[in-house]
């Protein structure tokens, strides 16, 4: 009997590639050291004179252990999304968390170099797999927010949402502590890269209806995929005021187009959607059995729930306001009858 290969062809091309650069990069560093070891990793300083490495460098890993989570990565994580998404939309997706990252990082570090004059700043190696990670933990986190992992055997049980949180603050501290800063400055790049992309320009189809084909829906503007909810509760004030402000301001000077209440209310939809369509579960890739489906569509419907029930406590506290401003000349509106339309925040 042939042996199938249960790998979509995206996800083994880049396996291939994690595997072919990661050889070649240690052959090129360690074995023959005469070899320019800019050739395939970012190295600030060479990086312009090797424009190709602001993609190789992600597949160009140190060592046996991140390899082989960089392996696990794009296998779990890219059999799952290009599943998901398609393989054409995938590799967008895949291009844009690989390139932009690299590209930020090597900016951060020359700025780095210029404030302090640190020549190892400007000759620090930036390679790793580190921002792929993170921006399929946000992609996890559109698609199966509630989904459940457990971890030794039922002792540890982590929903996908919080991976993203958990992920940057392990990076961010392990950069302070263990100096790793590399992996700070890729983790928090990929993450802020596949936000905005899958939150404001990536075209996705409307699973609320029935009928395939139909026009695109361009981002995501559910409020769970919100800045604010990627974090802690008790922190999620302080973060939306902030994040707000900036997306006003970024609304403002027209780099980014506000949502609409229908909008939102379309992508609150869509993310009940998926919940209720059983996309395949992140390990075993396969159909979700009928409970785990139910348990996170009922969460998701939960959660839409909520947030229009907030709405409408919000409307009807409004109300009385409106009616004690009515006019008393009912042939001459007031200015209180032409409100501006709501402009709705970013989270």
């Amino acid at each position: 009997m042939q042996m199938r290969i249960n790998i979509p062809p995206l996800t083994r091309v880049l396996l291939a590639l994690l595997l072919a650069i990661s050889v070649t990069h240690q052959i090129t560093r360690y074995i023959f050291e005469g070899l320019d070891q800019g050739f395939l990793a970012i190295i600030p300083q060479w990086s312009l004179f090797y424009p190709w490495v602001y993609l190789t460098a992600t597949f160009a890993e140190q060592n046996v252990v991140t390899l082989f989570v960089a392996g696990a990565t794009i296998l779990y994580g890219g059999k799952y999304l290009e599943r998901a998404w398609s393989s054409t939309e995938f590799g967008k997706f895949v291009l844009l968390v690989t390139v932009l990252p690299n590209v930020a990082a090597t900016l951060i570090y020359v700025l780095w170099f210029a404030i302090t004059r640190n020549e190892s700043r400007a000759l620090a190696y930036i390679q790793g797999s580190v921002a792929l990670q993170g921006a399929f933990l946000v992609a996890f986190k559109q698609l199966i927010p509630e989904h459940t992992v457990t971890i030794l055997k039922g002792i540890v049980k982590i929903r996908v949402k919080h991976f993203p949180a958990i992920f940057l603050a392990a990076n961010t501290i392990s950069g302070f502590v263990l100096g790793t800063d590399t992996a700070l400055v890729l983790g928090w790049a990929g993450f802020f890269t596949s936000w905005i992309y899958l939150r404001f320009y990536k075209e996705q189809s409307d699973l609320s209806g029935t009928a395939t084909g139909g026009p695109k829906i361009k981002g995501d503007a559910s409020e769970t995929f919100a800045f604010a909810y990627f974090w802690p509760d008790v922190v999620q004030g302080p973060i939306a005021a902030v994040s707000d402000k900036i997306y006003k301001a970024l609304v403002v000077v027209h780099i980014l187009k506000p949502f609409s209440a229908e909008e939102v209310e379309t992508g609150n939809v869509q993310a009940t959607a998926r919940g209720e369509g059983g996309l395949p579960s992140l390990l075993n890739q396969s159909r979700r059995g009928g409970g785990g489906k139910r348990e996170e569509a009922e969460r998701r419907r939960a959660l839409a729930l909520k947030a229009l029930d907030q709405r409408l406590q919000a409307a009807t506290a409004n109300k009385p306001q409106l009616g004690a401003a009515a006019p008393t000349n009912a042939q001459e509106p007031s200015a209180s009858n032409k409100a501006a339309p709501a402009d709705h925040s970013e989270t």
